[in-house]
């Protein structure tokens, strides 16, 4: 397989704060502001997010949770392998408030859907955002479009964008695109 780097660790970090401000600037204050990342991938790039405004801003009121979709996809049943569901944490009203779902990548949209299905378990939010670290341009199969881009790409069908989160300090962040061969 050919891989070939999108974005580097610091691609990653400046991508990052751009989105932040992005963030601060459509958004006065962070009382009526609620950022869910979405499991298992989008809470990766959701921690960041979070710890950035932190840095930058007095974030203390800033409501951050974290939703599982597994039981909410429409392919769930149609699955060979099984799937392992993640754990929802939202310990905050979300009614009549911002909501900013987070995910590393906007594929087919599928997943935004299953998202949009299980928040309104948590009540009816004012607004719905949508955050992502790529946004895979021509494979949607619904109308769905981030607010918050950090990278729009160009992949075809046979190519795979993987965005890999360091879990130790001496690894690093990057996204690369991956010829899968098809």
């Amino acid at each position: 397989m050919d891989e070939k780097i999108l974005l580097n660790h610091q691609d990653i970090d400046i991508t990052i704060t751009r989105l932040c401000w992005e963030l601060i600037e459509n958004h006065e204050n962070f009382t009526e502001l609620c950022l869910i990342g979405l499991q298992p991938r989008g809470v990766f790039f959701a921690d960041r997010i979070v710890k950035k405004l932190s840095e930058l801003t007095d974030s203390s009121s800033l409501s951050y949770g974290k939703l599982d979709i597994t039981f909410f996809r429409d392919d769930f049943r149609r699955r060979e392998d099984m799937l392992i569901a993640n754990q929802t944490d939202i310990r905050f009203q979300i009614e009549n408030k911002s909501v900013v779902f987070i995910d590393d990548v906007l594929f087919t949209g599928r997943s935004i859907r299953s998202a949009l299905n299980a928040i309104g378990s948590f009540g009816r939010p004012k607004r719905i955002e949508l955050m992502t670290l790529i946004n895979r341009r021509f494979s949607r199969e619904l109308p769905i479009f981030p607010k918050y881009i950090g990278r729009e790409v160009d992949a075809i069908d046979s190519e795979r964008v993987k965005v890999s989160w360091a879990s130790k300090k001496e690894e690093k962040d990057f996204v690369s695109i991956l010829k899968t061969g098809k």
